[in-house]
Parts: structure tokens; sequence; C-alpha cells
């Protein structure tokens, strides 16, 4: 969300065009009726109450009783507040409900799954893939939240940390180690260099806990690995890892990119023995170095 423009929070709302339209104007204007609203903002006067009554159900707006009654908003922090609470209102709804359907959803689909896939080669099951941009930036907000000890990153920049901030929060405040493998800014573009300058400063400042290096060669991959075990066959308390990482191809542009996605224990184990390496022997700990 870009700083400085506060009309962007309303896209987060999930509105419609007149509530949108509706809520920034009472927020502006005060206290109003309806009618003198709709002629204010141009929503017609036979959409106006349902407009007010829909935003006074999600609690953005107050009703004052009277004749004729009015309506004003809640302030900026009451809304943002009520709007967070009805996102985990909502969350814990759906969890409820589909958790209270698992069963029957596994007794139906289970069975057919597994006979499905029982003649599956196992190289078919070595990774799937997603789309770069906010679905791979949704699977490794993923990866931090089911972290149990530890994650691995290899990024040119981290350009996309701001993407991944909560779930990084949330993993360090559960005691997650967190490594981050940068390339060496003397291998990067003016832009790129300037914008990890600007994420180091800000692990410096912000999350001290994570670890971090800048790697001397080329990064071949880059993503994120989480819980891997030592070696491959080696899985740590019977867990493989999880990992999702994309090649290097810098002439082919993200848009048009796909990453992968694997919990195969030995390619986990894998990526896991690369990053130990360039750690330790083909890295350094400053930018100047």
């Amino acid at each position: 969300m870009p700083d400085g423009d506060g009309t962007d929070l309303f896209d987060a709302l999930d509105l419609t065009e007149y509530e949108e339209t509706a809520l920034s104007n009472l927020l502006r204007l005060g206290r109003t009726t309806a009618p003198n609203l709709a002629e204010a903002t141009g929503i017609p006067k036979a959409r106006i109450y349902g407009v007010l009554d829909a935003l006074a159900d999600r609690g953005f707006v107050k009703v004052i009783p009277g004749r004729p009654k009015e309506y004003q908003s809640r302030s900026p922090a009451e809304i943002v507040d009520r709007a967070k609470e009805n996102q985990r209102q909502a969350y814990e709804s759906t969890a409820t409900e589909l958790e209270a359907g698992r069963e029957a959803f596994l007794a139906e689909f289970g069975p057919q799954f597994d006979s499905a896939t029982e003649d599956v080669r196992p190289a078919e099951e070595l990774f799937h893939v997603v789309d770069v941009g906010e679905p791979s930036e949704s699977e490794t907000r993923r990866l931090y939240h089911e972290a149990e000890r530890e994650v691995r990153v290899l990024t040119k920049s981290w350009e996309y940390l701001e993407s991944v901030e909560p779930a990084l929060r949330d993993a360090l405040d559960r005691g997650i180690a967190v490594r981050v493998l940068f390339l060496h800014p003397d291998r990067l573009s003016d832009e790129n260099r300037r914008i990890q300058a600007g994420i180091v400063d800000r692990l410096r400042e912000e999350f001290p806990g994570v670890e971090f290096r800048f790697a001397a060669g080329a990064l071949p991959w880059r993503g994120t690995l989480t819980d891997p075990p030592a070696d491959a066959g080696d899985a740590a308390g019977g867990e493989s890892g999880e990992a999702i990482f994309l090649v290097e191809e810098p002439d082919v542009p993200n848009h048009m990119r796909q990453a992968a996605i694997t919990e195969n224990e030995s390619f986990v184990a894998g990526l896991k023995r690369f990053f130990d390496l360039v750690w330790e022997h083909e890295s350094v700990d400053r930018r100047d170095d």
C-alpha cells in the first residue's frame, strides 16, 4: 500500500463503489441525513439507505435516531480497528465451518483421491508450480507461518519484504531462526542495489533477530526453504521441510515466470546444502567487504 495516500485503505475494506463514496464523504462532512448525503454524492436516493445500512452493519457508520435519523462515520482509527475485527471474526467463522466439515470431506474424497493418485510416479510429485507475484508471495507467507525451526531465504534484494513482513514477524516472535543470503551488491543493478541497501538498513533497525550475509558469487536460484532436514534421508522430527524457489532467468519478466514448491525430502536437503556452502564459504557479512 503506497505511503501518503490514505484512500488506498478503502481497497482493503472491500466496499462497493457507492459504499466507498458514502463513507469517504461522511468522513469529510460529518453528521448528516441520508437525503443530504445522496444529494452531495450523487448516490441515487433509492439506494442511499441500503448503502448506509450496509456500512452501519459493518460498524463503520453510526445511526443517530431522530426524525429524520442521521448518520455519522466512525473515526478513521475506529474504522480500521473495526475492519480488522470483522476480518478476524470472518476468519474464525470460516475456520470453524471448515473444521466442522473436515471428517465428512475426508471420508468422501480421501479414498477417491488415494485411488486416483496411487499409480502416480514419484518424479511427478517432486514439485508443483505457482505464478510469480501474489500467488508465490502468498505461499511464501504460508511457509513462514508454518515453520517450526528455521527459515532460510536466498534473494537478490528482498524487494518483497513488505509483502511477507507480518509473517516474518510472526516467525521471529515464535523463536524461528531466520537467515537471509543476499546477492552481493556488486552484482546488482543500481536500482536493485538501492533497494537492497534500504532493506538491509531495515533489518538492522527493526529485525535484529534476522541473520544475513552477502553471496560473493552468483545465486542460480532464489527462494525460501523452511525446516530442512540435516541431510537427505535424515528429516528432523520426521519432517522433510518445504521450499519455494525459482531459477534465475534474467531475460524473462516476472509476470511470465512460475515458482516451484516442493516437499521432497532429498530436494529440500539439497537446497539446504547449497545454502550452507555459500553461507559458510562464499559469502561476507558486510556490504562493503
